[in-house]
């Protein structure tokens, strides 16, 4: 957004806040990227559907560790469980994730410039 978008409040601005439970969820929603682990398994996972086990290598994780932050994940929505017969994939839950990783780590790189 540029400067000359932005609105300069007056007298007379009328001020419209975000409601306290859209707040506590976007809160909650957030929290579920401010673990490293959290990160790094969902850009594994842009574009691909992997097994825990494949995660957990790929990462230098323990298998323990991997389910653990998939079940943060997939609890707050950012992944899905997909199985087939013996095998259980995961993938991100759709192209929103990706975008907003994408997004915020273009953010940090233009603050880096």
């Amino acid at each position: 957004m540029q400067d000359k978008d932005l609105q300069r409040c007056t007298e007379s601005s009328i001020f419209s806040p975000i409601g306290e439970n859209s707040a506590l969820r976007l809160s909650d929603f957030y929290k579920m990227f401010a673990d490293s682990s959290r990160i790094k398994i969902l850009y594994l996972l842009q574009n691909k559907e992997i097994c825990v086990n494949h995660i957990a290598a790929a990462l230098d994780m323990s298998i323990s560790a991997v389910s653990h932050q998939l079940r943060l994940l997939r609890s707050a929505g950012l992944v899905r469980f997909l199985k087939e017969g013996k095998n259980s994939y995961y993938a991100l839950d759709d192209d929103h994730v990706s975008d907003m990783l994408n997004l915020a780590n273009r953010h940090i790189e233009h603050k880096d410039d």
